[in-house]
């Protein structure tokens, strides 16, 4: 027995074999793709209980984005890490297109408005965020998308958009600060 756990046997696997593929090795590349797509659709089936139906559609995403972005990844740091972070910002993505579709449909059922009020709620005040998120800017809004919205350490977030750990920790003081500005003036 090794002594690892499954998820530092995962992690060590799917590692080997990126590794391969970017020296070349097509089999082994194919296979960290398959490997990729089930622990992604773990990863989505736990985040996106009600949109079973759109897991396989954004994991397909991801395996795109991962693939343009393979030349990108540090072979020192942590393969999962990594692909995690593709992966939340693809979710993000294809959350915020959705709730931009949803706004452009009525409902056709008044009585399941009733049912879902508190849902719709909670939609409505992340696109709000959202919204007022757009209005910052990119040194700010990122920071605060990456680290705050979508759970990524402020070093994940530092290699993600270029920016330095501490720029990250100033952008999501500042970007709050402004946003809290803003929703006062508002009210």
């Amino acid at each position: 027995m090794t002594g690892k756990t499954p998820v530092e046997l995962a992690e060590a696997r799917l590692k080997a074999l990126m590794l391969r593929g970017l020296d070349g090795d097509a089999a082994a590349y194919h296979a960290f793709l398959d490997d990729l797509s089930g622990h992604l659709r773990a990863f989505l089936r736990k985040r996106l209980f009600r949109l079973q139906d759109e897991i396989e559609d954004i994991v397909q995403e991801i395996l795109i984005a991962v693939h343009n972005a393979r030349h990108t990844y540090r072979t020192g740091q942590p393969l999962t890490a990594w692909v995690h972070a593709i992966a939340r910002y693809k979710l993000a993505d294809f959350l915020r297109g959705r709730a931009r579709r949803e706004d452009l449909n009525d409902p056709l059922d008044e009585e399941a408005e009733l049912f879902a009020a508190a849902e719709d709620e909670a939609g409505e005040a992340r696109r709000d965020v959202l919204k007022l998120l757009e209005e910052l800017p990119d040194k700010q809004r990122l920071p605060i998308l990456h680290v705050k919205l979508q759970g990524l350490s402020v070093v994940e977030t530092a290699r993600l958009t270029g920016l330095s750990e501490s720029a990250v920790k100033v952008g999501v003081h500042r970007g709050l600060k402004a946003l809290a500005a803003r929703i006062r003036d508002a009210s």
